[in-house]
């Protein structure tokens, strides 16, 4: 028995997932705490970590490291993705979290991200042909998944926190920037030739603009368990009604509805953004979520490799 500590660097937010490992390889998540941090916030064109935003996330991680390492046969895996993968200063932060928090992070490639993503998916789901979308802040993964195999896998360096940023959709939100945002997004879905072999395809979605996506519908339908959203699925109508109710007036009337988070109403617009131009280009009838992605992969993998089990 050992406890696996997946501490997971996003773009927009910091989570740490404890999880049991029996001898047998199989496991169940023990503890799961998030924080919100917008490491990705004002990096800008240039692609500079900001002070105030590595401190942001270096702050939850000593707050982790004091709840972690009151577990005993445990081993700590950190992984970082989008935006530490895309930063210029990357050593610099590298550095500070290795001498404050005493650990060395894997900066995930975007290919190693899509496909911890479809390990995460296909060992949980049960969906063996898709489209897998995992919308970051800083990035977005696509996996064409065929027969159960990750035929494709490509990563997009936008996510909601810098298409928010880029084209100004965090308040106010303009025709004009609107239009600006997506005929961009559609010009690099132009570029990704493998993505009209997906056409009709449902959508498996994950990352956290899609997790509030799914909250925001499951309040609305009066569910009790509106976190519950694994497995559960939406049409191409249904989603398409909830971005245009988004789109209605400015950020403190997002704010008011209900299933969104407040710290997430400025970026949502910008976070499905990729979600909608996708599901038109592909011609999706409905979307599936997930609550499994790269932190269910790297489980995988690591039972995979320390208890020979596949």
């Amino acid at each position: 028995m050992e406890n696996l500590v997946i501490l997971d660097i996003g773009s927009n937010s910091v989570r740490m997932a404890i999880n049991q490992i029996s001898d047998d390889g199989s496991y169940r998540e023990i503890k799961r705490i998030k924080s919100d941090s917008r490491l990705s916030e004002g990096m800008g064109r240039g692609k500079i970590l900001q002070p105030a935003a590595m401190e942001r996330t270096i702050k939850p991680l000593l707050d982790f490291k004091q709840i972690y390492s009151q577990y005993e046969a445990k081993r700590v895996i950190g992984i970082a993705t989008a935006a530490v993968r895309q930063a210029k200063n990357q050593a610099k932060f590298l550095k500070a979290v290795s001498e404050r928090i005493g650990i060395s992070l894997q900066v995930l490639s975007g290919n190693q991200e899509a496909y911890y993503d479809y390990l995460g998916v296909i060992n949980r789901l049960g969906i063996r042909n898709c489209l897998i979308l995992d919308i970051g802040g800083a990035s977005c993964e696509l996996i064409r998944v065929n027969e159960g195999k990750s035929s494709n896998l490509t990563s997009i360096p936008i996510g909601a926190v810098n298409i928010t940023e880029r084209y100004h959709l965090n308040d106010n939100i303009t025709g004009a920037n609107l239009f600006n945002a997506q005929f961009n997004i559609r010009k690099i879905y132009s570029r990704i030739d493998w993505l009209n072999r997906a056409a009709h395809q449902p959508l498996v979605l994950l990352g956290g603009a899609n997790r509030t996506l799914a909250r925001i519908n499951r309040r609305r339908q009066n569910m009790v368990r509106i976190d519950a959203i694994h497995g559960y699925h939406l049409t191409a109508e249904q989603v398409n009604r909830t971005y245009l109710n988004l789109l209605k007036g400015n950020v403190n009337r997002r704010r008011k509805i209900q299933g969104l988070e407040h710290d997430r109403a400025d970026i949502i617009v910008g976070g499905l953004l990729p979600l909608i131009v996708l599901m038109d280009k592909i011609d999706a009838k409905k979307v599936l979520f997930s609550e499994s992605g790269v932190r269910e992969g790297i489980i995988t993998e690591y039972i995979q490799k320390e208890y020979g089990i596949e």
